[in-house]
């Protein structure tokens, strides 16, 4: 009996600290809502345990949401009147993924340097125009090993990313996802330096997306040090590669550890259902 009840309060624990920190992803399909219904949606968010809303972006590509007063703005003051620090994202390329597929050297270097300088423009136009109360800036353009499977493009980013915090009044977070190109070791001394310019690194289980097998993706968690993030995926993708993105709403895969933990993302969560529309549905 005594074990059963210490692996229901483990359980329980789980569940509380589950939702602490939840990425939230804005579509444009989100002006949709109503005021009414973003507060409710913010309520629920913080009733559930919610404490940190990091925003995946605040531009991404031409859109920039409504800008200062548009409807994203907006939806984030009231996010932080129901309590919820704001981790907020900066611009996101639409065509990152294809660029960096497509760009090597220097033409790499050249782009990355550009899509931080217009980080650096929409942090500025945050501050004087948005007026939000900013806790930490999060950089949309997510890391891999794939793309950066070669020491020297590591060695590149890293110093661009040491230039680019500098510049930041707020503490910088990024994440990270393994494509099994970089050995778990390898990918964890890897996280480890980037962490040590005073990032918040986070790193993205995969379980939503199942690129790889439950235990190497294991193998990967276990290789981390304990200043890495862990992102637990509450979603199951439906798509085929090279289709558009499609998933449903699943149990995050959560561990009780010395990990930071955070939830991606918001729109998968159960409160949450029937307000906010699922990505590519």
């Amino acid at each position: 009996m005594r074990r059963l009840i210490a692996v229901m309060l483990f359980v329980l624990s789980l569940q509380a600290t589950a939702d602490e920190r939840l990425f939230y992803q804005p579509l444009n399909r989100d002006a949709q809502l109503s005021e009414a219904q973003w507060r409710a949606l913010w309520q629920a968010t913080a009733a559930q345990g919610g404490k940190t809303l990091i925003v995946q972006w605040s531009a991404y590509g031409d859109s920039d949401f409504g800008g200062a007063r548009g409807w994203l703005a907006n939806s984030l003051r009231l996010a932080h009147e129901q309590g919820l620090q704001l981790v907020l994202g900066l611009y996101m390329d639409a065509a990152y993924y294809q660029r960096i597929d497509e760009l090597d050297g220097a033409g790499l270097a050249a782009y990355w340097r550009a899509q931080l300088g217009n980080s650096l423009a929409q942090q500025r136009k945050i501050r004087q125009d948005w007026q939000l109360p900013v806790a930490g800036w999060y950089l949309p353009m997510e890391l891999d090993d794939l793309h950066f499977h070669s020491a020297d493009r590591r060695q590149a980013l890293y110093t661009q990313l040491q230039a680019f915090n500098r510049r930041l009044d707020a503490p910088l977070h990024i994440s990270a996802f393994s494509a099994a190109r970089l050995s778990p070791a390898v990918n964890a001394r890897w996280l480890e330096q980037l962490a040590s310019l005073k990032l918040q690194v986070w790193w993205q289980d995969g379980a939503g997306t199942g690129r790889l097998a439950p235990l190497v993706r294991q193998h990967y968690e276990d290789a981390l040090p304990c200043s890495i993030g862990i992102v637990n995926e509450a979603f199951r993708q439906t798509s085929a590669a090279g289709q558009p993105f499609t998933a449903v709403a699943a149990q995050p895969q959560l561990r009780s550890d010395c990990h930071p933990r955070a939830v991606f993302s918001l729109r998968y969560r159960p409160w949450t259902r029937g307000v906010l529309p699922l990505a590519g549905h």
